[in-house]
């Protein structure tokens, strides 16, 4: 492919000229894209931090959403693994065998009960991702006051900066605020086989996604 635009360059230089003209015209509205998602970032993030914080069924299933996908990636190494929390439960996403999840859960609870915090920490977790979107927002903000300029620097910058500081935020804000260790309260219950609803892809009906609820019960 390189080589073909090499010799469109060299022999044909008038063929790429409007794919050039619409590369520099979205180079230049980068900054403006990404001022407006600063800005909704901003908005939406904090709320939705706050709202899991205040959330005590949340923060503990969260907890050991990690804790089964932390035990998974240490007996079979790294999977494409994705999960979320519910007030009853947490889904799993990526692994279609549902013993190697209750397996994994039961044994995340018990590690958890025996004090090992640490597994309630997930270095892919999207509070890692909404931590980077938030000081990447931030900082291009910041930016955007201090220059008046909307650049593409200030954009290269504000990501620099995320890229640096946001996982570790994102781990103080999993440890503090989006999870709780403690599940002393919660029991595992069931696992069961759920459905995603199909999307829309590209104008076409995507395929539904199978996803393994993994069911807690409160103690107490």
């Amino acid at each position: 492919m390189l080589l073909i635009m090499i010799l469109l360059a060299l022999f044909f230089p008038w063929v790429l000229f409007p794919l050039l003209l619409i590369f520099l015209f979205n180079l230049l509205l980068i900054p403006f894209g990404f001022t407006i998602r600063s800005m909704l970032n901003l908005l939406m993030v904090p709320g939705q931090l706050v709202r899991v914080a205040f959330n005590r069924n949340l923060r503990r299933n969260h907890a050991l959403e990690h804790a089964t996908i932390n035990v998974i990636e240490e007996r079979f190494g790294p999977q494409q693994l994705s999960g979320y929390a519910a007030e009853d439960g947490f889904y799993i996403l990526g692994v279609v065998d549902p013993a190697m999840i209750d397996a994994a859960a039961r044994a995340g609870h018990g590690r958890l009960l025996a004090g090992e915090r640490e597994l309630a920490i997930h270095r892919r977790c999207g509070t890692t991702i909404a931590a980077a979107n938030l000081i990447s927002s931030a900082a291009f903000l910041v930016l955007l006051w201090a220059t008046r300029h909307f650049t593409f620097l200030n954009v290269i910058l504000a990501l620099a900066i995320a890229n640096l500081t946001g996982p570790l935020l994102g781990k103080i804000l999993q440890k503090y605020v989006t999870t709780s260790w403690d599940v002393r309260d919660r029991e595992i219950d069931r696992v069961e086989y759920r459905w995603r609803q199909p999307t829309f892809i590209f104008g076409g009906l995507g395929t539904a996604r199978q996803q393994v609820f993994v069911r807690t019960t409160r103690l107490y």
